[in-house]
């Protein structure tokens, strides 16, 4: 049976979140000035000038997108295999697998990557020498993915309240900075609070992008049922957010973490990523939403063959995994002298960026052509 055609402002959406991300990995790897106080328990970042505020702040947009747009593609893969036969035990079984598959290129492909930059260095809140294994970000959209079966068939209602109610209560769940050099279990630590316990060390736990993969459904539910009320919604909802962080962020209290320490641009958009504050959350999703938005407008424009935007969207785990080792090894050249600072990380991130567009351009055609049922598709 012919296979339902993809939606663009989503691939679109993705593909630009692949392209800011590898600024932020280049920014890491090549340049090594990477922000690493993010977390809860420790003192936000500080920059020297804006230029590189912004390379960080454009960036952030990109974990919440991944989850948002992780549990969208998950509704509109099952009401997909729906129409091609599929039922639904083969498709809680598939994504299950396919949760699986993003855990494992996180334990054994992803994170020897990270050994070539200086990830293991970090210390985040808690404490330990030797990190042997690392909870990255593949490894919580597996795992928000093998839950997220349960959800799937939910009311969006439903799924709204729940979502909501699991990353606002998270932020209730956020320990005192006085408890920054507790030794948190393990599983702690994957379920609710980042940070590091002797070889173990988390970044993204599972709770609060749980609640964004939820609703990440209800958008994808919107899709099923009217494609441009839901691209309108989008707009609404995402400029209701942005209200929201900017109320939020003002009165400094619940949902911040780290409330701003002045009236400084820097101060009022710098926010905690590990685990993400309410503000954090509700500045980049609504971005998200409000650039699919705008794309659903511009669908004429993203038709245009060859369109990079589209190119990196539709093969984003192939090039995800390949960008880091790219910058990875490219940044063993700077690692010597401390990294090649912004002025020429940029030109370099630009060069990656021809490198892997051919590459992926390959591969998405490559993909296109299996069977709907292959491993090659999750890729």
């Amino acid at each position: 049976m012919q296979q339902p055609k993809r939606l663009l402002p989503l691939d679109a959406i993705r593909g630009l979140i692949m392209i800011l991300m590898a600024i932020d990995h280049a920014n890491f790897f090549v340049a090594r000035m990477h922000p690493t106080g993010e977390f809860w328990g420790t003192s936000l970042p500080q920059y020297n000038n804006i230029t590189e505020f912004l390379t960080r702040l454009v960036t952030h947009i990109c974990a919440p997108g991944f989850f948002f747009l992780m549990g969208v593609g998950m509704v509109l893969f099952a009401n997909s295999r729906r129409s091609l036969g599929w039922s639904e035990s083969i498709i809680s079984r598939h994504l299950f697998f396919r949760g699986l598959i993003l855990i494992f290129c996180q334990f054994f492909l992803v994170n020897s990557a990270w050994v070539l930059g200086p990830v293991y260095t970090f210390r985040p809140p808690g404490a330990g020498e030797t990190v042997w294994i690392y909870f990255g970000v593949l490894a919580a959209l597996g795992a928000t993915m093998v839950i997220g079966t349960l959800f799937l068939r939910l009311k969006s209602l439903v799924l709204i309240s729940l979502g909501s109610i699991i990353i606002i209560g998270n932020q209730s769940l956020v320990p005192d900075p006085s408890q920054t050099g507790h030794l948190y279990s393990p599983l702690v630590r994957i379920l609710s609070i980042p940070g590091r316990t002797g070889i173990f060390q988390a970044f993204y736990p599972i709770l609060p992008w749980l609640g964004i993969v939820l609703l990440g459904f209800v958008f994808g539910k919107w899709l099923l049922k009217d494609r441009v009320q839901a691209y309108q919604r989008a707009l609404l909802v995402g400029s209701i957010f942005i209200m929201l962080f900017f109320i939020i962020r003002i009165l400094g209290g619940f949902g911040n973490i780290h409330p701003p320490k002045s009236s400084g641009f820097i101060s009022f958009f710098n926010v905690t990523k590990y685990p993400p504050s309410l503000t954090f959350t509700l500045l980049n999703l609504g971005l998200c939403l409000i650039f699919i938005g705008i794309f659903s407008r511009l669908h004429s424009s993203l038709e245009r063959r060859g369109n990079p935007l589209l190119v990196f969207g539709r093969s984003a785990l192939f090039f995800y995994i390949l960008h880091l080792y790219l910058f990875a090894i490219i940044g063993l050249f700077f690692a010597s002298r401390g990294g090649s600072g912004l002025a020429l990380m940029y030109p370099i991130w630009l060069v990656g960026m021809f490198i892997l567009y051919p590459l992926c351009l390959y591969y998405g055609n490559f993909k296109k052509k299996k069977s709907a049922d292959s491993i090659w598709r999750f890729f």
